[in-house]
């Protein structure tokens, strides 16, 4: 009798424990690559946007149903302000902050072992110049790059795959298509300059996760 009771409390504490494994925090880390926009003037065009560069985040997540979890995810993005036309090419230091909400729909369901993934959200993205300002900068009369922020709104797009490694940790590769309007504040036109397009950014990731 006592025995049984112990294994009705052991089963009981199992089922509390299986139900309170719904959070997920972890860390990645990655390479990005922009798709940049374009400026144009009646004495020609170059590319403006941002260098490709390295890239690191943290996640936030919960299962809220079988098929079906959301996750608060932030991005770090190293990347340098960017105007490059043919030979000639100007940089600033810059980089980029990015906080969205993002819902995974998993076709496996919760508990399995591999969890593939796809994702779709929004949120909020900070652009940076940090650098030094030029005082006689090529390409000046295109554009100019400058050292301040511009906040802008966040299209997040993409996919993965969950592993689990133990009863508490998975690894999990993921991939982002990040769309926000461009940052027109960073990268001042000249007089019958436009800069057209959006940007695009891409992001693959890698990392580890804890649940709980």
């Amino acid at each position: 009798m006592r025995a049984a009771f112990i294994c009705c409390i052991a089963a009981s504490l199992a089922a509390v424990c299986a139900r309170a494994q719904e959070w997920e925090v972890g860390g990645a880390g990655g390479f990005g690559a922009y798709k940049n926009a374009t400026v144009t003037s009646p004495t020609g065009s170059a590319t403006v946007g941002f260098d490709d560069r390295f890239a690191v985040g943290a996640v936030l997540g919960q299962d809220l149903y079988e098929h079906l979890s959301g996750e608060i995810r932030y991005t770090y993005r190293d990347n340098d302000l960017l105007l490059s036309r043919g030979a000639q090419k100007v940089n600033m230091d810059g980089d980029t902050h990015s906080v969205h909400y993002d819902l995974l729909f998993h076709p496996t369901r919760k508990g399995s072992r591999v969890r593939p993934f796809a994702a779709l959200g929004g949120g909020a993205r900070v652009f940076r110049g940090t650098g030094k300002e030029y005082v006689d900068q090529p390409l000046g009369g295109l554009a100019l790059l400058t050292k301040t922020s511009d906040l802008k709104a966040l299209i997040s797009i993409g996919g993965g795959v969950k592993v689990s490694i133990s009863n508490h940790a998975i690894i999990r590769v993921d991939f982002r298509d990040y769309l926000s309007p461009f940052p027109m504040k960073l990268f001042v036109t000249s007089p019958g300059s436009r800069i057209h397009g959006w940007l695009q950014d891409f992001v693959p990731l890698a990392g580890v996760s804890f649940v709980f």
